[in-house]
Formats: C-alpha cells, structure tokens, sequence
C-alpha cells in the first residue's frame, strides 16, 4: 500500500516520540506535536529556527562541530545509538532526553537533513543519578 502524503503527514504528527527535521544548514523544518509538548516550543516557533535553540549553551561547541562532520562527510558517528543528553527547553526546566538521529538524503545520496527522534529521559536520569 503506497503512502499518500495525507497519511505520511498523519502518521509523522501521530508520532509519541518528538520528531524533528532540520536542513544541512542547522534550520528546523519539521517539528511534530510531541517536539512541542516534549521542549514547550509550538511549531510557528522553531520552524526555520537554528537547532541551537534546544541545545544547552555548554554543548553547543560539540554539537555544531558534530553535525558539520555527518552532513560533510554523509556519516553519523552515533547512527544506530540512542543517546543520552541534555536539552534547553522552552522553560528552562532540567531535560534530559534520549535522542536517536539519521540522516535525510535525496535520491543522488546527498544529504538534505538530520532527523531526530526524541523522549523525555528526565526521571530515569534522576533515578540512576540523583542529585
């Protein structure tokens, strides 16, 4: 059964896990309706966004450095993994979040985007370690 656009834009918005698509340059381009309850963020906020605005100030280094090297090189170091991190979300509360990524490339294997799969990993990370 082929996928109509109709039913993939359900399927993507009916998502439990936040689903969020940015462009080689860093943009959000997609941002499902468990990204907004997940970071506090409506879509008409983030869309066209850096993705910076979810990542903590002290990761930033690491992560713009990280996502230059997979779109630069076609390869994510952590595909396949599930990781663990810390995120900024709109009201600054403490996130942790597990986080699963892949890369979006076009019919020529050029990669067009990051994809990021995400859930709130908060009360697990307090359980292992609390404070």
């Amino acid at each position: 059964m082929p996928l109509s656009p109709d039913l993939l834009h359900g399927v993507l918005q009916a998502l439990p896990e936040a689903l969020v698509l940015a462009d080689v340059q860093g943009r959000i381009r997609f941002w499902n309706p468990a990204a907004e309850r997940l970071f506090g963020y409506a879509a008409a906020e983030v869309l066209g966004a850096d993705l910076n605005l979810i990542v903590p100030e002290r990761f930033r280094a690491a992560h713009d450095a990280g996502f230059a090297r997979a779109i630069a090189s076609g390869a994510l170091r952590v595909a396949g993994r599930v990781m663990r991190t810390r995120a900024q979300p709109k009201d600054g509360r403490k996130l942790y979040v597990d986080f699963s990524f892949a890369l979006v490339k076009d019919a020529a294997g050029q990669v067009t985007g990051v994809l990021a799969t995400a859930r709130d990993a908060t009360e697990a990370q307090l359980k292992a370690n609390p404070a």
